[in-house]
């Protein structure tokens, strides 16, 4: 990094002109991130105090709100401090951390759906192998190699990103640090290092995508074979949720970081931005609450403990 330490602080894009609109914004991502840690926290402490939710498919889930608070943190508090004392400016090292954490939980999230796919896949092409295939030891190995590849995934990506020497300015065009606007700001051919890196990264992530499809396929065309509408209608509940997440995700990934430079704009690529790191985090639990009658059960005894009973 001593490459790049003639650049003290960054400065990011801002969502308005005036201090009143962001104030407002201040507002707005203050409402947005307590719905995000309301909800994910709920889903958290429920799967962990009711014993009828200890099964793969929860811990999973589990899992999934653990990184969605950990992602939405890592952007929406410093966007709020920004918005409220009318600043664009993040240390050097702020925006490396920030670059680390988003990149380690984005990227272990996307591995933890497809695992969350393959589970489906399993529970009900498989139903018979569901033990053998998913039992603990396998659940805590594939939960820690998707946490473990996405802080490989951070470390590469980061590390190579911010040897780079920055000799374009530093105004970053985005309202967190990421990737391609620092490499924008890069004067050395090196960069095409981590060009290299996105390029595989990628492929992997293609390579998760089509074993999501995969999974998907099968799993309807098991269901469509089911004579019973409360049979397909059960399973429905528990693998409508984890796709509206992982087409959330995926949409909205895949269109700010992929859309035609032709549409391309500061303000067009803030508020894709915003879609793809800060909505799905604060959306995740609704879906899930919203579909799913065991997370709605456990919702309920819980609360009946905790109020009811004191």
């Amino acid at each position: 990094m001593s490459n790049s330490s003639s650049v003290k602080k960054f400065l990011l894009l801002a969502f308005a002109d005036t201090w009143e609109l962001q104030l407002l914004h201040f507002w707005l991502f203050l409402g947005i991130y307590l719905a995000a840690l309301l909800g994910n926290g709920l889903i958290i402490t429920t799967i962990a105090c009711d014993h009828h939710l200890h099964t793969p498919m929860y811990f999973f889930l589990l899992n999934l709100s653990i990184l969605d608070l950990g992602s939405i943190s890592t952007t929406l508090p410093k966007a709020m401090a920004n918005s409220f004392w009318d600043t664009r400016d993040i240390s050097y090292y702020g925006c490396a951390a920030q670059v680390f954490f988003f990149l380690f939980f984005i990227s272990a999230e996307y591995f933890l759906l497809t695992i969350m796919s393959y589970d489906r896949y399993v529970a009900i092409c498989k139903p018979l192998h569901y033990g053998t295939l998913l039992g603990n030891r396998a659940c805590v190995h594939m939960t820690a190699g998707a946490w473990g590849t996405g802080f490989l995934y951070a470390v590469l990506h980061s590390a190579n990103t911010f040897s780079l020497p920055l000799c374009e300015g530093n105004v970053v065009d985005q309202f967190f640090c990421e990737i391609p606007h620092i490499l924008k700001l890069s004067c050395s051919q090196s960069y095409l290092r981590e060009v290299g890196l996105i390029m595989v990264s990628a492929c992997l992530g293609f390579g998760c995508f089509v074993l999501i499809v995969v999974s998907y396929v099968q799993i309807f065309r098991a269901v469509l074979r089911i004579p019973s509408e409360q049979g397909q209608h059960k399973i429905f509940s528990t693998c409508l949720p984890h796709l509206a997440v992982v087409s959330l995700f995926i949409s909205t990934s895949m269109f700010a970081h992929l859309k035609p430079p032709s549409i391309s704009s500061p303000f067009l690529d803030l508020v894709v931005s915003f879609l793809y790191s800060v909505v799905p985090p604060a959306v995740n639990p609704l879906i899930y609450s919203l579909r799913n009658q065991e997370i709605k059960d456990a919702l309920r005894r819980l609360y009946e403990y905790t109020f009811l009973q004191h």
